[in-house]
Parts: structure tokens; sequence; C-alpha cells
């Protein structure tokens, strides 16, 4: 069994994934922090100022505090704002995934067309010209 482990945790596709983890946390923040330092900041130039992280709506009476924070500590909000923040980072950090995904497809593209012309243009080795040589003269005579 702990060869077995071994040899599951050696595989480059298990590694692969360990790594795609670590840099996507790692992704995870920096969006974060596009989103939080960045675009909140400018968003909330635009609509006048606002924050949109202490934007809530009381689910109780005993609610009075103008800060989410410590709104949350007198009874239950609705915290629509820091949605409205979650919901931003999601959309720009698939927008950043959407680019690189389709970075690399053109990529892809491009290698496959560079590889079909090159084989295309390169000549055919010695013993498939010999055999296509002897497949036509077999033609000819049979002809």
């Amino acid at each position: 069994m702990l060869n077995e482990f071994k040899s599951f945790i050696a595989r480059g596709n298990v590694m692969d994934l360990a790594v795609g983890v670590i840099i996507g946390g790692a992704f995870g923040l920096i969006v974060n922090s596009l989103v939080n330092d960045i675009v909140m900041p400018l968003v909330g130039v635009v609509f006048g100022g606002f924050d949109f992280s202490n934007y809530f709506i009381p689910l109780s009476a005993n609610v009075t505090a103008q800060s989410l924070v410590e709104a949350r500590k007198q009874g239950a909000v609705f915290a629509y704002g820091n949605f409205l923040t979650v919901v931003i980072n999601f959309v720009i950090l698939a927008w950043i995934i959407f680019l690189m995904v389709k970075g690399v497809n053109t990529m892809r593209k491009q290698l496959d067309r560079q590889e079909k012309s090159d084989a295309k243009a390169a000549p055919p080795p010695a013993d498939v010209q010999l055999l296509t040589e002897i497949r036509d003269l077999l033609k000819a005579k049979s002809a």
C-alpha cells in the first residue's frame, strides 16, 4: 500500500495539480487585492465615494451600527455590499482565466499550423521516397 501511494504521488499529474493549487491560491490573493484595493475604490468614486464593503440591510431591530463589522456584532444583517465585491472579484478572475485560456489556445493553433507546414515542406525520408518510386513503377507497368 505504501508503494502504491509513493507511485501515485510520484506521477506527474499529481504534482502538476499541487503546483496548480498553490499558484491558484496565490493568484486568488492577487485578484482579491486588485478588487479590494484598486477596482472597488474606483467604483466607489464613480458612485459617489461609497464603500461597498459596508453596504448592508439590518435584519434585526437591534442593529443600529453604521459599519458592517459593528452591525454583525449587534445582530443579523444582509451584507449585499460584500457580496457585490465577491461577484466583481469572480468576474475579474473569470475574465483573466478566459484570456489566459484564449492565449494558450491561440499559441497551440499557431504551433499546429507551423508543425503542419514544416511537415509539408520537409521531404520524406529516403526509404519512403524509394517505396514511392517502386509503387509508381509498378503502377506504370500494370497500366
